[in-house]
């Protein structure tokens, strides 16, 4: 039985690969925590049972990519006093809107079987794209200490303290040599937002972008490194057409002219 005045919480899946959400229950021992503290009313990854809204505090996973999540996303907006979206198809269309540079027509076709059967949105479009979003959390998948910032800022009534500097620094503290420096690697990390502890730059690898942009990236600059490196244009567009694709900043970078410069 729920103790009352608990705050309610629920956890809401668009289209994703559930990624975030398995962060969240990796979270183990600090979510037993934060459980006691809330009442998880929706949460379909973890359990059946479902409390019915309005909910204190949701977290969406996923983009919108059907008739049928543009208008669901309209209605858990309806019932939440506050929506924060987690991961990069929430927050940017994810890996899926590399359709909306293409046609998805022919995307239908090449896939399925019977596409005829097939109902979908010629993009995949960030929630925010269409409903109020109150706090966006990046990754491909979230940070799971982030998410527990959100969570506890959440319960403290205080703005999430989530850092917006660049991979860069996070290189810096765990002690990287750099990639781009040292090796030649093509590198996303001086424009990518900080939240994976510098991953792949600590395998010999250049960042790959999962965070979006942080908060003042110069790509043109970037771009004018990878250019020195010898990354043609083709091969530049790839390189921000990941997780993050249909973000403004990489989708702007992905589409600049040689050197940068819009």
């Amino acid at each position: 039985m729920p103790r009352k005045g608990r705050p309610k919480v629920a956890v809401w899946k668009f289209t994703s690969c559930d990624g975030c959400q398995l962060s969240m229950l990796d979270c183990e021992d600090e979510l037993l925590a934060i459980a006691d503290a809330v009442e998880i009313a929706n949460f379909r990854e973890a359990t059946s049972a479902v409390v019915e809204g309005p909910y204190d505090l949701s977290l969406v996973e996923g983009s919108v990519t059907t008739l049928s999540d543009a208008r669901r996303i309209q209605e858990v907006r309806a019932q939440s006093r506050l929506l924060v979206t987690i991961g990069a198809c929430a927050t940017a269309g994810g890996i899926q809107a590399l359709r909306n540079f293409a046609n998805i027509e022919e995307f239908r076709q090449a896939v399925y079987a019977r596409p005829e059967h097939i109902s979908t949105l010629s993009t995949s479009t960030p929630i925010q794209d269409h409903v109020p979003v109150d706090f966006e959390l990046r990754g491909c998948p979230i940070n799971k200490d982030q998410l527990l910032e959100v969570l506890s800022a959440f319960l403290d009534g205080r703005s999430s303290n989530v850092p917006t500097e660049s991979v860069c620094a996070e290189c810096k503290r765990r002690g990287n040599v750099c990639v781009m420096v040292a090796r030649g690697a093509p590198c996303l990390g001086p424009v990518t937002q900080a939240g994976c502890g510098a991953l792949c730059p600590a395998y010999h690898r250049g960042c790959y972008g999962c965070f979006g942009p942080q908060e003042s990236p110069n790509t043109a600059s970037l771009i004018r490194r990878l250019e020195a490196l010898g990354m043609d244009g083709p091969a530049r567009l790839r390189v921000f057409r990941t997780f993050n694709a249909s973000n403004p900043v990489f989708r702007a970078a992905s589409e600049a002219p040689a050197g940068g410069n819009p």
